[in-house]
């Protein structure tokens, strides 16, 4: 039927044409009836309108790459785009064989279930302290087996660096990119990097007090002049810094938690901290964590600036279950599907844990239970530097 409606509307539409032979008239009936013969086996096209949402939405399909679902173990395969990647090998100096496991101890039994296998890996020693001052050069960007997070590769411009210090790995900040220069301000502001400033640990983040030539007390005008030009050379992502001349409302990671230590803290893909408040008696920073809890860090240790690379990380989908056997996972097994000898759940005919609370291997609860009261709430001097908690339950589904 649409057929013959569409022959029936294709002949009118042809009678309606001139009937002039020229063959400038004849090329461009046989044009148009191209075209009406494409266009009718077509959808209509309905003009979309270029809003936010639209643009969010078409932006989405590029931010990833999907497969054409040839076999059932890419149909629902979806990774990250990082076109920025170094495709070749990482330095074999700065890598070390991963001798695996299996989750078992010293005497062979089993500490961690579910894990097993996997792909053969190097570790990549990644430079958590950044001690070496001056500028280094990123030369590229790498891919990470052992972690969530992208590295870059840094080259030491000091032509007296030796050995391990002319190359390093660090973890990369989202925006860094090949080419662009990282400094490690660790050991403070050198003297002369900006006309006028002299760093002193007793500033603790205020606006510092010099002294000019006169001998005359430097003017607060002056004194935020000064401060203005070292944030604008200091504050740029990858560099590392004191909290303490890191400016509030800056996003942060890799955060130290002793001064002469390495960075612990927000260290996996998509994190980031930020700096709350600085204390008025020049000792501590609030700082909060990707978590929500906000805690007390000395401002004398050091964090790194800029967000924790591969942001779209957790939006990845590996497709099949071979892909986790090839990251060293195996199988999680349910408690129901355990014999009762080896789990609360099990036993039973059918599927049913006879109306128990759910429960771990050990008969922990393990849903609703708090195992552990930290910071303020907990027992007495169990986290100090703990200001706020991380929202739970009905706090955490507000937010």
């Amino acid at each position: 039927m649409f057929s013959a409606r569409c022959g029936s509307l294709l002949r009118s539409r042809l009678a309606s044409l001139p009937s002039q032979t020229t063959p400038f008239s004849i090329s461009n009936s046989s044009l148009s009836l191209s075209r009406l013969s494409r266009t009718y086996a077509t959808e209509t096209s309905v003009p979309q309108t270029q809003n936010v949402v639209n643009a969010a939405l078409a932006r989405t399909s590029t931010l990833f790459k999907t497969y054409k679902p040839i076999t059932p173990g890419i149909r629902h395969l979806k990774r990250p785009l990082n076109p920025h990647l170094y495709e070749g090998k990482p330095i074999r100096e700065l890598t070390v064989a991963l001798r695996r496991k299996g989750g078992r101890n010293r005497h062979g039994r089993i500490t961690i279930r579910f894990r097993g296998g996997g792909h053969k890996q190097r570790i990549r020693l990644v430079d958590f302290m950044r001690t070496e001052p001056g500028a280094h050069d990123v030369v590229r960007i790498e891919y990470d087996p052992g972690r969530s997070a992208h590295i870059a590769l840094l080259k030491n411009r000091n032509p007296k660096a030796s050995g391990d210090k002319v190359w390093s790995y660090i973890l990369a900040p989202d925006g860094l990119r090949a080419g662009m220069v990282v400094e490690s301000f660790r050991q403070g502001i050198p003297d002369g990097m900006v006309p006028g400033y002299v760093d002193s640990k007793e500033a603790r983040g205020k606006l510092l007090q010099e002294k000019a030539e006169d001998g005359a007390s430097q003017t607060t005008s002056t004194a935020s002049l000064a401060l203005g030009v070292l944030r604008s050379m200091t504050i740029k992502p990858g560099n590392v810094l004191p909290l303490r001349l890191i400016p509030i409302g800056t996003i942060i990671h890799n955060i130290a938690l002793n001064p002469e230590g390495r960075a612990i803290l927000v260290r996996s893909a998509g994190t980031f901290g930020q700096i709350v408040a600085h204390e008025e008696s020049g000792r501590y920073s609030q700082v909060r964590l990707q978590s929500g809890e906000v805690r007390k860090v000395l401002q004398d240790c050091v964090a790194t600036i800029g967000r924790v690379s591969n942001i779209l990380w957790k939006n990845r989908n590996l497709g099949k279950a071979g892909r986790s056997r090839w990251l060293g996972r195996r199988p999680h097994v349910r408690g129901m599907a355990m014999n009762r000898c080896d789990h609360p759940h099990g036993g039973g005919r059918g599927k049913s844990k006879g109306n128990k609370h759910p429960r771990s291997v050990w008969g922990w609860l393990t849903k609703g239970k708090r195992t552990r009261k930290p910071g303020p709430k907990g027992p007495k001097n169990s986290n100090k530097m703990v200001v706020r908690e991380r929202p739970r339950g009905k706090e955490k589904r507000s937010n």
